[in-house]
């Protein structure tokens, strides 16, 4: 399956999910206020998951009777498909039952030390086992490469959990970042894995845009976590540091700024976070 029709199929996937699930998405466990107290379904980025999971589903039976890869060709395909179900699960946890009191690294902590363990502790922790598993699975060069990937994996998920805080916003930052990537990849094997997570992403755009549903932190941990595989499987070592370093820079300045306003003085980054809203 091509890059394209791989992006193109994920996005049909999605869409034919919203279409059929919309009882899924008016089930009461699933309200939360947005930004602008408006109530709507979070947790949305599950549909992202179903569509790439049947998509795969899909490429595998295909493969076995000869019409595309024959299964276990391309490696990166399962390694992205256990990234969207294990940080899509973590996500999912902190939709439904976290409660929005304990925010940020140092709010987590906070929690902890006085005993209690928070869903996004949870998906702290469970999304680093994860990004180790992921991390391991790539030629194995040291521990202190293993290390720094998984790390690279790790803060991708959570900066795309920290930039989910306005409608459409995580999708279109990480649609841009997906550009280069794609131009890196090309046709090759991680390009044509990563393929239906995009389409699927695009395919809730709209929605997610007009405050119709929220991805949560269910989408939002996947894309950044499979954006960040993306780069691990595929581009050069020298450039994972320079991407790294980005992350960590980023994910420390969310301690103590925030990123909507900068977004909200900046003129070229406030015109891309309102395209397509509703003003």
């Amino acid at each position: 399956m091509s890059v394209l029709l791989g992006v193109v199929v994920g996005f049909l996937a999605v869409r034919f999910l919203l279409v059929t699930g919309r009882d899924i998405l008016a089930a009461p466990t699933l309200e939360r206020t947005n930004y602008r107290d408006r109530t709507l379904p979070t947790a949305a980025g599950i549909f992202a998951i179903l569509a790439v999971l049947v998509v795969e589903a899909g490429r595998s039976t295909l493969g076995a009777f000869g019409m595309g890869d024959e299964p276990g060709v391309n490696a990166a395909r399962p390694l992205v498909l256990f990234a969207c179900i294990g940080f899509g699960l973590l996500g999912f946890v902190d939709d439904v039952l976290g409660s929005g009191d304990d925010r940020g690294f140092r709010g987590h902590l906070r929690a902890l030390a006085s005993g209690r363990i928070t869903t996004g502790l949870c998906k702290i922790i469970g999304g680093a086992a994860v990004a180790f598993v992921l991390a391991s699975q790539d030629d194995f060069i040291t521990g202190k490469r293993l290390l720094a990937d998984a790390v690279l994996i790790a803060l991708a998920a959570n900066l795309g959990n920290l930039l989910d805080r306005a409608p459409g916003r995580v999708i279109k930052v990480g649609l841009f970042a997906w550009l280069p990537i794609a131009i890196v990849a090309g046709t090759g094997a991680v390009g044509v894995a990563i393929a239906p997570v995009i389409g699927a992403f695009a395919g809730l755009l709209p929605e997610d845009l007009r405050e119709r549903l929220m991805i949560g932190d269910t989408g939002a941990n996947v894309l950044g976590a499979v954006l960040g595989l993306a780069c691990v499987l595929e581009i050069g070592r020298g450039s994972r540091n320079v991407i790294l370093i980005v992350l960590i820079a980023l994910n420390v300045a969310a301690e103590v700024i925030s990123f909507s306003k900068v977004i909200d003085r900046v003129p070229p980054l406030r015109a891309f976070d309102r395209l397509g809203r509703e003003r």
